[in-house]
């Protein structure tokens, strides 16, 4: 059974991993063409630059989600090994902490903060 479910998840893990890459490759070309247009309609540079960055963090953030899952996919059912297991702990936090700081950029709020005050939870 298990010479079947290595190969599957071996795959699994390269087309969600080229997914993310692709993700955050496309994420960063639309966003550089939506500039450049943006430019050459002669808009101001300061009110293009916060939209930039809200695109391309969505776009890393998005990206990251898929290669994060195929870390674990790989991880867990190709290589499960005690050094795997640390090395996968180490992206996992590394590009946790990457989306936490990105998402805190983009929303200007930690992930598990409030976005309405009028309703606080228990």
């Amino acid at each position: 059974m298990s010479e079947l479910i290595v190969p599957m998840a071996e795959w699994s893990a390269a087309i969600i991993e080229a997914l993310g890459i692709g993700i955050i490759v496309i994420a960063a070309l639309y966003t550089v063409l939506l500039a450049a247009l943006r430019l050459g309609r002669r808009e101001n540079m300061t009110a293009i630059m916060p939209d930039v960055r809200q695109r391309l963090g969505r776009g890393i953030l998005l990206g990251l989600e898929f290669l994060v899952a195929a870390d674990i996919i790989h991880t867990v059912a190709v290589e499960l090994t005690f050094e795997t297991v640390g090395v996968l702990a180490t992206i996992v936090l590394i590009r946790t902490f990457l989306s936490f700081t990105l998402d805190l950029e983009l929303t200007g709020k930690w992930p598990w903060q409030q976005t309405d005050k009028s309703h606080p939870s228990p």
